[in-house]
């Protein structure tokens, strides 16, 4: 013992030795100063980090370029700058340093989930989308950003631009029939980030993990591919302020074409003239709608120490009147580096308040403006708001100024990591995150609304509900690097525990006598006391969910020719049954460089070359909670006594043998760049196979309590091919031209509906709306695609000498091709009419930049695909009457005499090209030393459609089972315009 105290009291003495000799050694050094220029534009760069190599000792560059810092005279200098390649250079000579724009810049760098990857070293399917490529103008949603932007992405706006409404996504398809569909969505590392916490000026990336050997790394949360989000983060260099504003106007971009009064008479006759001319439609709309945009933020610090903070507010108004969103917040990013450059912290905290006005935007209050009687007065003399007495008729004007539905929403979230570094390449780092939801709803119906006359005897109705939502993370990970001679190993290895809570209380109340409170008495309504009103009502739930994993990931890289990648999870989750809490998610994939082999050498017209190839396999455990046990829910009230006592009793069968759904995927892709990078792109081929899919299936009885259960047996699969095309066309002095397309290809198959114990062979979606009984649209049979029409074959109308009240009656086909009426059509008749789900799509972007000027075009589309007008199927009829009617009775269905039916009469094209974008921009330079840039913008969004479908927009919901149904409803899709400014100081 005494030895080892020695020898430990000697190390101490020499350690000690070494630093005062280090300090010495530092306070002895000379003052090094210099400056930093771009070795292209020969311009000053401000903010390069000059470090003394191996030491916590550095500076930053000034908006001039030059720095000042005190070195040893053997010292080395590294700068680094982002965009950059590093450089180091002796202290000795670095008066004046020159940095070259690197090749291998950010943009390159690659988010893969738990880590980066540059760009040359990915072996998986990653899509990188970075803020200058960004769609511009006012984004409704973070996903509008990349819409069309990434090739088998989909974000559709399926509720136009309702600002309360969110956008669709998917990633190669549908691969679940009831799980979810849609990626998980990562942000700054939280699984499951809320996109109300992100503004368009606070991101800095979208890295999508498209196929199976990227998404492994989620495991359960993987099937359908992973968005990660990447926010702006502080750097180091001088402080400074940015202020990003716009304002924008909406348009409707086209009206449904309603029946004039004078048209409306002729169609439904004199005896239902009421003596005005009214376009509902018309007084639904807020014409002086306009919505701006305000975010500012400050960013600055040491390399030692930085931030970035900003706040905004959005004032979001949409087309209609009582709707829209008002949102405030801030986000702040601290970055601290200490322990000589071995410990970081990086904290992260977001919040976000808003207020939406949900009345108004609904689908049905448009569908009743455009079914409205237009010769009816929309109040009498007394100012009395009239109800027509047309099929499920209601005043949609009335019922918007005497009802009110609100939320006020809170959501925040935090996050802090820890990273040490003990020894050079290994990282240990610790990640906690708590995302809160919280949301409050109030509804009030005044006493003279519809609602109240007809339901609560002429009292009014309120409405209080809130829901609770809470997202805890823990995840802590391992990455060492090993770099020996020309082999490179990285080795990362985690452990990730997510608890995730929701609940919910709602009460609603009627009968209240007076509109003077409002909801804010909720207990002043007499239906608590009156047993003639509808009664009360009080509800409260909650549930919760747990999931745990251990991970890890092996990347191999040898001369950077040839790379490999290994990922395995292992997770588990409390959804599932007690005999499948957890499972394993593989995958592998492996890249070739072709264009470093010595065989390429001589050819010079290639750049790059790569060839990829993955497998992988992944999870989907996004359904509700506890299916695979059996729980309990309340009955009926029995008098038993005297006494009325609740009832409970059994709400489904347990199934321990429930499990996740399971997506394996392969996929080989092709990394390409020639011409001195003018011309490069990828091109993926993947196939995919998804099993065990979730149904509810009959259940024997009585070995079961009921007879229904949810339980895995479908397979499906996905195939398809995407290609990503990226051109220089010019780039002279002062003009270049930047074009990018991006296509898709897909289509899917339902392997198997059943196995050796449970049967299904087909099913159906779509439920067609009344008046009568038209059933199901879309048909999904084994060995057969999703989205596909089923129905009858139009064969035309009759016509009928004789008699021409017989005319205009449908004909259709039969199984054996013969022609009869309705009344000798049958199920067995039926058959697959068109299918709803696009199969190609395609977009293409261009930039031209003009000296100080930017203009940037982009056009997208949807092909291979139709679509049932609905609105043309109930509306166009004649026999719609007495309600309005669009003005296909006096065009295409001018003859038509009939009720509706459902057939391919009224299935349509739906192809469509949009010019969904277009910018034009300029860039001032500015003489003056408070001012770093400034850009004046105007944007147009979904400026014109080409497409030969006759309803209002044919982008419609196309990532569902029941895709390709434009239904009754008409919230006006809109064209939005838009001027906005950024400006740094």
């Amino acid at each position: 013992m005494h030895k080892r105290s020695t020898f430990w009291a000697q190390t101490c003495f020499a350690s000690t030795v070494l630093m005062l000799l280090s300090l010495f050694a530092f306070s002895q050094g000379k003052q090094v100063s210099g400056k930093v220029t771009d070795a292209e534009t020969k311009t000053p760069i401000p903010g390069v980090s000059v470090q003394v190599k191996n030491t916590s000792t550095g500076t930053i560059s000034k908006p001039d370029g030059t720095f000042s810092l005190t070195a040893p005279e053997n010292a080395v200098l590294v700068f680094s700058f982002i965009g950059y390649d590093s450089k180091e250079v002796p202290a000795n000579a670095a008066s004046n340093v020159v940095l070259k724009p690197s090749v291998k810049s950010l943009q390159d760098v690659v988010v893969i989930g738990y880590g980066t990857q540059k760009r040359n070293e990915v072996t998986t399917s990653v899509a990188t989308v970075k803020a200058e490529s960004f769609n511009q103008g006012g984004a409704r949603s973070p996903m509008d950003l990349v819409q069309g932007k990434v090739a088998g992405l989909t974000v559709t706006r399926t509720s136009g631009n309702n600002p309360n409404s969110s956008a669709s996504i998917q990633i190669r398809g549908i691969t679940s029939m009831t799980g979810d569909m849609e990626p998980l969505i990562v942000i700054d590392g939280i699984p499951g980030g809320n996109l109300d916490l992100l503004q368009q000026d606070d991101i800095a990336s979208f890295d999508v993990l498209k196929d199976g050997a990227a998404a492994a790394i989620y495991g359960t949360r993987g099937n359908n591919g992973v968005i990660l989000i990447t926010t702006k983060k502080g750097k180091a260099g001088e402080p400074l302020f940015t202020y990003s504003t716009y304002v924008q106007r909406e348009a409707v971009a086209k009206k449904p074409g309603i029946l004039s009064a004078a048209d409306y008479v002729k169609i439904a006759g004199e005896n239902n003239n009421q003596g005005a001319n009214v376009d509902m439609y018309n007084m639904l709309l807020d014409k002086n709608n306009l919505s701006h945009y305000h975010n500012f933020a400050a960013s600055g610090g040491t390399a030692n120490t930085n931030y970035r903070a900003s706040i905004y507010y959005n004032d979001a108004n949409g087309i209609a009147i009582q709707n829209g969103r008002q949102q405030y917040g801030g986000r702040i990013n601290i970055n601290q580096t200490g322990l000589q450059g071995k410990l970081s912290l990086q904290l992260n905290l977001a919040t976000n308040f808003n207020k939406a006005n949900m009345n108004g935007g609904r689908d049905g209050d448009f569908e009743q403006a455009v079914q409205r009687n237009p010769t009816a007065p929309v109040t009498d003399a007394n100012g009395k708001y009239i109800e027509t007495n047309g099929f499920n008729n209601y005043n949609p004007l009335a019922r918007l100024l005497q009802e009110q539905n609100w939320r006020d929403q809170k959501t925040s979230s935090g996050d802090l990591r820890l990273t040490l570094e003990p020894i050079n390449d290994l990282k240990i780092s610790a990640f906690g995150a708590i995302v809160s939801d919280e949301w409050n709803d109030r509804e009030y119906r005044s006493k003279a609304s519809l609602s109240s006359v007809r339901d609560y005897q002429g009292g009014g109705y309120a409405r209080k509900a809130n829901r609770s939502e809470k997202n805890r993370t823990f995840e802590t990970t391992v990455d060492y690097t090993k770099k020996i001679s020309d082999h490179t190993f990285n080795i990362m290895g985690g452990y990730s525990y997510q608890y995730s809570t929701w609940e919910t209380y709602d009460m609603s109340n009627n009968g209240f006598l007076t509109d003077a409170f409002e909801d804010w008495r909720i207990d002043a309504g007499n239906a608590l006391n009156d047993p003639k009103l509808p009664r009360p009502s009080m509800n409260s739930r909650k549930e919760d969910n747990i999931l745990i994993a251990f991970f890890g990931r092996l990347n191999y890289n040898y001369q950077q020719k040839y790379m490999f990648q290994a990922i395995l999870r292992h997770e588990g989750s409390s959804r599932f049954g007690a005999n499948y809490k957890w499972g394993n998610f593989p995958s592998v994939s492996a890249g070739w460089v072709i264009s470093k082999e010595s065989f390429m050498e001589d050819i010079n017209v290639i750049n790059h070359l790569k060839l990829r190839a993955g497998y992988g396999v992944t999870g989907n455990q996004g359904i509700p909670n506890y299916k695979s046990l059996i729980t309990m829910s309340t009955g009926g009230a029995y008098l038993q006594n005297g006494k009325w006592i609740q009832t409970y009793g059994p709400e489904k069968n347990p199934n321990p043998d429930l499990r996740w759904e399971r997506k394996k995927e392969f996929n080989i892709g092709l990394d390409w760049s020639i011409l001195n990078n003018r011309l490069g792109g990828s091109i993926d081929v993947y196939k995919r196979r998804t099993e065990d899919l979730l149904f509810d299936y009959s259940a024997p009885l009585p070995s079961l309590v009921l007879d229904r259960i949810y339980t895995n047996v479908g397979t499906l699969s996905n195939n398809g091919v995407e290609i990503v095309l990226n051109t220089v066309p010019v780039k002279i002095k002062d003009f270049s031209w930047n074009s990018d397309v991006t296509f898709t290809f897909q289509k899917n198959r339902v392997i198997s509906f059943s196995n050796d114990v449970y049967k299904a062979t087909q099913q159906f979606y779509g439920d067609l709306p009344s008046p009568g009984n038209l059933g199901m649209a879309i048909r999904v049979v084994e060995g057969g695609p999703l989205g596909t029409f089923y129905g009858y074959r139009f064969a035309g109308f009759t016509q009928n000498q004789a008699d021409p009240r017989d005319n205009g009656k449908w004909l259709f086909y039969k199984k054996d091709g013969s022609v009869v009426g309705t009344d000798q059509i049958n199920e067995d008749d039926k058959t697959v009419i068109g299918t709803g789900i696009p199969k190609y799509l395609a977009s293409w972007s261009n930039t031209f930049r003009y000296k100080n000027w930017d203009l940037s075009v982009f056009f997208r589309g949807k092909f291979g695909f139709k679509i049932l007008n609905l609105q043309e199927m109930y509306f166009g009829s004649k026999k719609w009457s007495p309600n309005n009617m669009l003005n296909y009775v006096l065009g295409r269905d001018a003859q038509l005499n009939d009720a509706p039916a459902y057939s391919d009469y009224y299935l349509e094209k739906g192809d469509f090209v949009k010019l969904d974008n277009i910018t034009l921009g300029y860039n001032f330079h500015l003489k003056t030393k408070y001012i770093k840039n400034l850009r004046l913008y105007a944007t147009g969004r979904n400026i014109a459609t080409i497409t030969g479908y006759s309803g209002l927009d044919p982008e419609l919901q196309d990532t569902a089972l029941d895709s390709g149904i434009d239904n009754r409803g008409f919230y006006p899709r809109t064209r939005s315009y838009t001027i906005g400014l950024n400006i740094g100081f």
